[in-house]
């Protein structure tokens, strides 16, 4: 990471000085690796909910993240400060992004190991207790003798 005068810092070719002033660095660098744009993420701020009395009526303390292109959703009221509440519900819009990537990858790769299963040889242990088995039902089929015709 290096800095640039009057740009922000940048990772790589990528600038990262869109981003709000309050999303510190690291942050950043973490958008950037997900592939999020500024221009993708809307932010509001709405007067709170719950306890608080006419202080929570009167400021718009709670911050609402949405990240259009995935439909992710955050919203946080658990500081009364905004500037707080706006740093930690970029924290986890950050920490949501990433685990719905990694549940992805980890989908793809469960299904990759349930082909693998699937289309890979038996073994010889395999082999031999399924026929076995067979055998098995094969004798208590044959002890149950044919059906005829006549009642």
């Amino acid at each position: 990471m290096t800095a640039n005068p009057g740009l922000g810092f940048t990772l790589g070719n990528k600038n990262m000085a869109d981003f709000p002033d309050i999303v510190e660095a690291s942050l950043r660098a973490r958008f950037v690796s997900l592939g999020v744009r500024p221009g993708e993420v809307e932010e509001q701020f709405i007067r709170g909910t719950g306890a608080g009395g006419q202080k929570i009526n009167k400021t718009s303390s709670t911050v609402v993240l949405r990240h259009r292109p995935t439909g992710v959703e955050v919203r946080c009221q658990r500081e009364r400060s905004q500037s707080v509440n706006r740093l930690l519900a970029w924290s986890e819009l950050a920490g949501k992004l990433e685990w719905r990537r990694a549940e992805a990858a980890s989908q793809k790769q469960a299904v990759r190991e349930l082909a693998r299963r699937q289309t890979r040889q038996k073994s010889r242990g395999q082999k031999a207790r399924m026929i076995e088995a067979k055998k098995h039902r094969a004798k208590h089929k044959s002890a149950r003798g044919r059906v005829s015709g006549e009642w």
